[in-house]
């Protein structure tokens, strides 16, 4: 009996001693789809297929890394390892699969607008030009002016609004514009771009199109996203801090100026970047309010003004007898916008970590 147990117990530890390097799993599902990307490459050098599907390549192969690891962890690790591994291996596939369509989106996005990506695309606008040819030099310009005027708007509001919820507000005043800020966020951007241009429609008339009405709607869409990031930042600013500057005589305006906000900088800052990112992407209101324009405009105040959504929009909608000029110019304006706010995203980090308190060592 004992001789019977001790062999078990051999036989468990020698069962527990066998384990996959931590690499391993890696390999495999590196390999998995380096395999399945190499096998449609041929499929479509050979015209199986008529184009490569990097998003099927990479599923196929978050498939084939499934089974792979399974097969692999019973032989050297047991049936109740594999099982652990399958599980795991799940999770992965679903994680790929949520990436795919971003996956899909950026090759897409790559392959089709990197064709005019070239320093005619940042050097000419479409003044004068009916099929090829061209940039986007106006829509570009357009863009960032009215990002940036948008922001001088929205900056301000949300954060004294969102300054006045967290160390002001109570009662009925602040519960109702904790829930009018609420409501904006799910405001509908056309929503936005039809009542800035129904406000100036009201002084100007009908017709009244330029680039400071496009600011006023982005604004509407940027302001409740401003106050919210704001808010939950001003939040988490320790309370010992306000005490330790009260119990110090400062005032209350003294301490959140000298205090509050520079503790919460780094985060204000983040959520200020990821708002511009959010609305600086938007083509219904932007089409309403700012119109479009195949020159140069750099006056807020006059005249439609071009924007990169817009500019991308039109592009593809209106395309001449020619249609490949149109549609490469509107795969590029798309591929500078994610350029665009994945420098903003980057942007927001950088800045996050800069600002970030540090605690001593």
């Amino acid at each position: 009996m004992s001789l019977a147990l001790r062999q078990s117990g051999m036989a468990g530890n020698a069962y527990a001693n066998g384990k996959l390097h931590k690499s391993v799993p890696w390999l495999l599902l590196i390999g998995s789809w380096v395999a399945l990307i190499a096998v449609f490459a041929l499929l479509n050098a050979g015209g199986a297929v008529k184009d490569f599907n990097v998003v099927a390549a990479l599923f196929l192969g978050t498939v084939l890394f499934d089974v792979l690891i399974v097969v692999v962890s019973r032989i050297v690790e047991g049936g109740r390892k594999a099982v652990d591994r399958l599980v795991t291996s799940l999770v992965v596939t679903a994680f790929v699969i949520a990436v795919l369509p971003l996956v899909s989106l950026l090759w897409t996005v790559l392959a089709d607008g990197l064709a005019r990506f070239d320093a005619e695309f940042f050097s000419y606008s479409m003044r004068g030009v009916i099929s090829e040819g061209g940039g986007a030099v106006h829509a570009l310009v357009g863009t960032l002016e009215i990002t940036l005027f948008a922001a001088l708007i929205s900056v301000p509001i949300g954060l004294l609004t969102s300054i006045y919820l967290v160390e002001y507000g109570k009662g009925a005043l602040a519960k109702g514009i904790t829930f009018f800020v609420d409501v904006m966020t799910g405001i509908p951007s056309i929503v936005a771009g039809l009542f800035a241009y129904s406000l100036f429609a009201l002084f100007l008339g009908p017709g009244a199109r330029f680039g400071l009405v496009g600011s006023i709607a982005l604004s509407v869409l940027m302001i409740p996203i401003v106050v919210r990031s704001t808010e939950e930042v001003l939040k988490i600013v320790p309370m010992e801090l306000r005490e330790a500057s009260y119990a110090l005589g400062v005032p209350k305006w003294l301490t959140i100026v000298k205090v509050v906000l520079p503790t919460s900088l780094a985060g204000i800052t983040t959520g200020v970047m990821l708002s511009i990112a959010r609305v600086i992407g938007e083509t219904a209101p932007l089409l309403v309010t700012a119109g479009f324009t195949a020159s140069m405009n750099y006056d807020l105040f006059k005249d439609p003004m071009m924007t990169l959504p817009v500019f991308a929009y039109t592009q593809y909608s209106q395309q001449g007898a020619n249609p490949v000029p149109f549609v490469d110019r509107a795969w590029t304006a798309a591929l500078l916008l994610i350029l665009i706010v994945m420098a903003l995203n980057l942007l927001a980090r950088f800045i996050t970590r800069l600002f970030a308190p540090k605690l001593p060592r």
